[in-house]
């Protein structure tokens, strides 16, 4: 169990079913949150939910597919009818449609913003008057690398999304910080979730591996407890930032300097 870092505190947990998003919701059980479960696939959610409790936590699960305004307004409706407050907001809940940007679809660019940008201005919406009736609360988004740092073909719905992500994040912080609530996020890099699986087999995983300076790739857990540090009061005077998690991948200015060192000079200071 944790130290209680998030005692008596209600927390929401969108796309908390599977990867980062369950990994999320019981590591802020484990710090003593009441923890909502909110994610499209019941089944999993389910399961996330007896995990919190065979712990020792509590949950509960909401069935909701968060690209829809009446699932938002219901997650939150039954959070407070459980629970009477709401002081943590995380939006995890993403989808990952792609395609070539020549190859563009309407309704499956519209699918991308609805669920992860603009999920982001429909909770927080809904979340505001109760947050700032009791004094305060945490905002707290899923980004990623994709889009505010780099770029991968055939991402391109995705990585507009988050890096709308990042700018929803910096304005509604400062618009919200006489409130006492912050707005943060994270920028995951490649973490073992079951969407990686979709992205990439075992081997493919290992060769993205060579690319990334801690030689590994994340797990849900690396993620979850940047979120911890973000909703805890240790990280009261932090607002509107977003904590890269991504074990160094965005740093080496291109793939050569991570496997062909081989005639590579060191740049030297005069």
């Amino acid at each position: 169990m944790g130290n209680n870092r998030l005692q008596n505190k209600v927390a929401i947990v969108t796309g908390s079913g599977q990867g980062i998003g369950a990994a999320t919701a019981r590591v802020f059980a484990q710090e003593g949150a009441q923890v909502v479960v909110a994610t499209r696939t019941e089944k999993t959610g389910r399961e996330t939910v007896e995990q919190i409790k065979a712990e020792g936590g509590e949950a509960i699960l909401v069935g909701a597919d968060i690209g829809a305004i009446s699932a938002i307004n219901r997650v939150v409706d039954t959070t407070l009818d459980n629970y009477g407050q709401i002081d943590i907001m995380v939006h995890n809940a993403a989808s990952f449609l792609g395609g070539l940007v020549e190859e563009y679809k309407d309704e499956d660019l519209d699918t991308v913003l609805a669920v992860n940008l603009k999920a982001c201005f429909r909770l927080t919406h809904a979340c505001i008057p109760h947050m700032r009736k009791q004094g305060g609360g945490r905002i707290l988004i899923t980004s990623s690398v994709t889009g505010p740092r780099v770029a991968m073909p055939g991402t391109a719905y995705y990585a507009a999304s988050k890096a709308g992500v990042n700018g929803f994040i910096r304005t509604a912080a400062v618009e919200l910080a006489a409130d006492n609530i912050t707005v943060n996020g994270v920028e995951p890099g490649f973490i073992l979730t079951p969407a990686m699986d979709l992205l990439a087999d075992e081997n493919a995983r290992a060769e993205m591996a060579r690319y990334i300076p801690k030689g590994e790739l994340g797990e849900p857990n690396d993620i979850a407890y940047a979120m911890l540090y973000l909703a805890s009061d240790e990280a009261k005077y932090v607002t509107g930032q977003t904590l890269v998690v991504d074990g160094g991948s965005t740093l080496p200015e291109s793939p050569v300097y991570m496997n062909e060192t081989e005639g590579v000079q060191t740049l030297q200071g005069s």
